[in-house]
């Protein structure tokens, strides 16, 4: 049985609800002050623990910014106080409020692993600290982007509208006395998810980028990952953002559209489009974020652009003295002209993580996906409960109970030597349903020492009593649901519904399958179909003797991805039949670094 998408016009009606109020108590609105100026002292303390401002900056709060179709944004801007001459401009392009807003670290245990002395205080969320910036010689505008707070409009996810609004914004910023007209986005998350988007439009002004943990496909990426609807975090950004009209109402519009079209298609990100320098970071780590990504990287045509993927989690490494100074470097040779030897920096720095070792970070390469990996398929054995280097001459099956929350099948593969394996990770299956004409598949990966014993990575490094306090908030009463659900990294993991498991094959790669997502197929009764999942990529270390562990369900084995968000809502009835050996070339996927 197959199901086509709805037909779609371009002017497709979009689904609003009220957005919260600015009056809320959690919005944290500091009050409309148009034209209000401020200067802030060398030395002067925003908050207790916070490093002091280097160097006098001004203030300026709530000016007016007109986009093309007559709507206002509000912006601050932050200036140095002492410094003459036009200046660049480096901005965070934010639904979260100018300043703290209605997000903020300190909702976080332990700020997540983020020292107070690393910023001033003056910086908003996922966004770059003005006092250290401006000292370093940088105009820092911290917009609300349309539909927030006091800035007019509705808000909308991502898309044409946001993508227009940054280009105003740039253009707008050149313009002014204090711009040198030389522009760039910086910020973290949903922070970077819009440079993409805006970067694509092509301001004239737009110098650089540095999108640091951003996806670029909200149906894929985000709120339907493997075909399988996921709204949750959606609906946590809807219930924490503020402004005084309406909101896109993302959850309705993918109950509406189920399947991919050209609704979903606008929030695609043309970063094949994007023609200045982008320096670009990411995780193997991040549970949102990592695929996207990377991804977008690959995608990139600009000739000038560079990747990092660190071992820690996005917030830690953002503030992170060494990642500030990069990004300064960065910064200074595009928007000032400096001669700081920026060019030769690797076009790839890469980490490799080694639970229960020693992590490498910032490995040099010249691309990624790494040119010389070799990919090997592990094959699964369902007579042996093993994954083996050679495909099974029996066929055989594995099956679990899809509908219990507790069946899994798990299979192992022992390292007879040292591996690396870095960069995307995908398997295939022959999936047969007993009792249901669909399946939503789960799989994930895990490292084993040579016990047995699970072994993980700690993203957030905390000492124990702050580790205690954020596992204990993060399970039992989370104070935020951006917080993640844990501070380890377990392996990566992918899922994939059966019926959506047709390929687009001119967007699909070595490792990386995307999925059309236009139309359904459902399973008749003894049907056998190939399944391809698409897994989070790794850059992970294997000694010899340890083992890699595969586990199959149809649940999520691993958790929600983020603190308090509740479990993806699975069709699933009867049971699963991984067919193995023979005809049945089921397998994972992985890519082998060479000596590996």
């Amino acid at each position: 049985m197959t199901e086509s998408a709805e037909s779609a016009p371009h002017d497709i009606e979009k689904i609003f609800r009220a957005i919260q109020p600015i009056t809320d108590p959690k919005a944290h609105y500091p009050g409309f002050q148009a034209g209000a100026v401020e200067r802030i002292a060398k030395g002067s303390v925003r908050y207790r623990g916070h490093r002091p401002v280097p160097s006098d900056m001004i203030w300026q709060r709530d000016v007016a910014v007109p986009m093309r179709d007559g709507t206002i944004l509000c912006t601050d801007v932050f200036r140095p106080a002492d410094q003459d001459g036009p200046l660049p401009v480096i901005t965070a392009w934010s639904p979260y409020g100018k300043l703290s807003g209605s997000q903020s670290v300190e909702q976080i245990p332990a700020r997540s692993g983020i020292p107070r002395s690393a910023t001033t205080g003056w910086e908003s969320f996922e966004a770059p600290d003005p006092g250290y910036w401006c000292d370093a010689g940088y105009v820092v505008l911290t917009p609300d982007i349309r539909g927030v707070f006091k800035s007019g409009g509705d808000y909308l996810f991502w898309g044409e509208q946001p993508a227009r609004d940054g280009y105003d914004f740039v253009e707008w910023a050149a313009e002014q006395e204090w711009s040198n007209g030389r522009f760039a986005f910086t910020g973290n998350s949903q922070l970077s998810i819009l440079q993409w988007f805006i970067a694509a439009e092509r301001p004239p002004h737009l110098t650089a980028i540095a999108p640091w943990e951003a996806l670029i496909d909200m149906y894929r990426n985000d709120v339907c990952i493997g075909g399988i609807p996921d709204t949750a975090f959606n609906e946590s950004i809807i219930a924490e953002t503020y402004g005084q009209g309406r909101i896109e109402d993302v959850p309705a519009m993918l109950e509406r559209y189920p399947l991919f079209n050209e609704y979903w298609a606008e929030k695609i990100a043309a970063v094949e489009n994007i023609d200045v320098p982008a320096y670009v970071v990411g995780s193997w780590t991040n549970p949102v974020h990592s695929r996207g990504t990377l991804q977008a990287w690959q995608r990139l045509r600009t000739e000038e652009r560079w990747l990092r993927v660190h071992n820690t989690m996005e917030w830690p490494d953002y503030y992170s003295s060494e990642s500030v100074a990069d990004l300064r470097r960065f910064f200074d040779h595009y928007l000032k002209g400096v001669d700081n030897g920026w060019e030769a920096t690797p076009r790839v720095r890469l980490s490799v993580l080694d639970p229960g070792g020693q992590d490498t970070v910032n490995r040099a390469y010249g691309e990624f996906p790494l040119p010389q990996a070799q990919y090997r398929a592990l094959y699964l054995d369902g007579t042996t409960g093993s994954l083996v280097e050679s495909l099974p001459e029996e066929e055989s099956t594995v099956r679990y109970a899809s509908d219990d929350g507790s069946s899994v099948a798990s299979l192992t593969y022992r390292f007879d030597h040292d591996a690396e394996i870095i960069g995307h990770v995908s398997m295939r299956l022959w999936v047969e349903v007993e009792g249901h004409d669909d399946a939503d598949i789960h799989v994930w990966v895990r490292k084993l020492d040579a016990e047995g014993n699970p072994l993980s990575h700690v993203v957030i490094p905390l000492p124990d009593p702050a580790k205690k306090a954020f596992l204990a908030a993060a399970e039992l009463k989370p104070v935020s649901r951006r917080m993640p659900a844990s501070s380890r990294y377990n392996g990566p993991w992918g899922r994939q519904r059966a019926s959506l498991r047709a390929l687009d094959r001119e967007l699909s790669a070595t490792g990386l399958p995307i999925h059309a997502m236009t139309h359904s197929e459902k399973l008749a009764p003894g049907q056998i179909v190939p399944v391809d999942i698409s897994l989070w990529p790794t850059g992970l270390r294997f000694r010899r003797g340890e083992q890699l562990r595969l586990q199959i369900a149809g649940f999520n084995m691993r958790g929600p991805n983020l603190a308090g968000l509740p479990e993806t809502d699975n069709q699933n009835h009867g049971t699963h039949i991984i067919h193995t050996g023979g005809q049945f070339d089921s397998h994972l996927l992985l890519p082998f670094t060479p000596g590996s």
